[in-house]
């Protein structure tokens, strides 16, 4: 093929005609192959160019486009592409080919290929803040067993303050072996949590915004339990008895509780006074929610296991009339609307 930079007129009128294109051969009549590859979306918005077709030109600046890539191949073809060898031949034919150091005067040339950089995640790990979220979380645990022993000391007997008044348990006998129940669905929830935490991409956000979320949870039950201290809410509560300023008692009691995950199945919970608002509900509550947001939308079924290990959890707290209804109720209202609100302006 002929280099088209290099056309006469007639090869231009020639190559129209082959493509169709005989309404510019009145118009093209002096143009050659190098004024044709310079043509551009400007010559064809002014006359005499923009009254040939209501197309601007778009169909021809395609073909010419597509002749500029055919160009650039055959002035090439011979060329650096690849590693090929290029003549480095003076520019009249008689004078002698300069070698340049390789036989038979040609050189290399290498090609300069740009290797792409692997993309940063828009999403830094930060692990160490991570670290200061789980930090202030486990501090919040640890506030709220003390609190918990504090709020202890101050619950009135049961004997002279009986439990308040509950529609739920007006309705549902007490059932004992309910709390278990409870304690056992909220340690599964909670491994199956840990598990899927392990499997996600992006660990340590993730961590952050659990670790807030459950440390800030708590640190609200410490001001709602001490500000407010309620009776009992059943004549079956064996409370430890009260220690009247013994801190180094106290101690050996928070320690004990903390070391036994704060849990009734695990003998390590006999203090009272902590309900207003329930912790089981929190946990409860917020290993679910974080399971089904940071989980495919295709584990339907996943999902639906684990909310009926929460609903029933929490309904077996009621039935086990460890917790006032009111409890359970303000506990599930905090955590999903702090889930909620978070997770709209994070």
């Amino acid at each position: 093929m002929k280099k088209v930079a290099i056309w006469s007129a007639q090869e231009v009128s020639n190559w129209l005609t082959e493509e169709g294109m005989q309404e510019y051969s009145e118009y093209f009549q002096h143009l050659n192959g190098q004024a044709l590859l310079q043509l551009t979306k400007e010559d064809f918005k002014q006359p005499p160019l923009s009254l040939v077709t209501s197309d601007n030109g778009r169909q021809l600046l395609e073909k010419i486009e597509t002749l500029k890539i055919e160009h650039h191949i055959e002035v090439h073809k011979n060329g650096h592409a690849n590693g090929h060898l290029i003549m480095a031949g003076s520019g009249d034919a008689g004078s002698k080919t300069k070698r340049n150091g390789v036989p038979n005067g040609f050189r290399k040339e290498m090609v300069q290929i740009p290797i792409p950089e692997p993309e940063r995640s828009p999403f830094p790990l930060e692990w160490g803040k991570t670290a200061v979220a789980f930090i202030y979380a486990l501090t919040c645990f640890v506030f709220t067993t003390i609190i918990i022993s504090v709020v202890h000391e101050r619950v009135p007997p049961k004997e002279a303050n009986p439990p308040l008044p509950d529609k739920f348990f007006d309705i549902f006998d007490r059932v004992e072996w309910a709390f278990s129940i409870c304690e056992i669905n909220g340690m599964v929830l909670v491994g199956l949590w840990l598990f899927q935490w392990i499997l996600l991409k992006y660990k340590s956000i993730i961590g952050r915004r659990f670790f807030f979320i459950v440390g800030t949870l708590y640190l609200y039950r410490c001001i709602t339990m001490y500000i407010t201290t309620l009776p009992v809410p059943g004549m079956h509560f064996k409370c430890s008895p009260k220690l009247f300023g013994d801190w180094e008692s106290q101690m050996r009691r928070v320690m004990k509780m903390i070391a036994g995950g704060g849990l009734s199945i695990t003998g390590s919970h006999t203090m009272c006074g902590d309900y207003l608002y329930s912790g089981h509900t929190v946990m409860l509550t917020l290993t679910y929610l974080f399971i089904k947001e940071y989980s495919p939308k295709r584990f339907w079924w996943y999902h639906w296991i684990c909310w009926t290990l929460s609903a029933v959890g929490i309904f077996c707290i009621l039935l086990a009339h460890d917790h006032y209804t009111v409890d359970v109720v303000v506990a599930y209202f905090i955590t999903t609307r702090l889930f909620w609100w978070y997770h709209t302006m994070a």
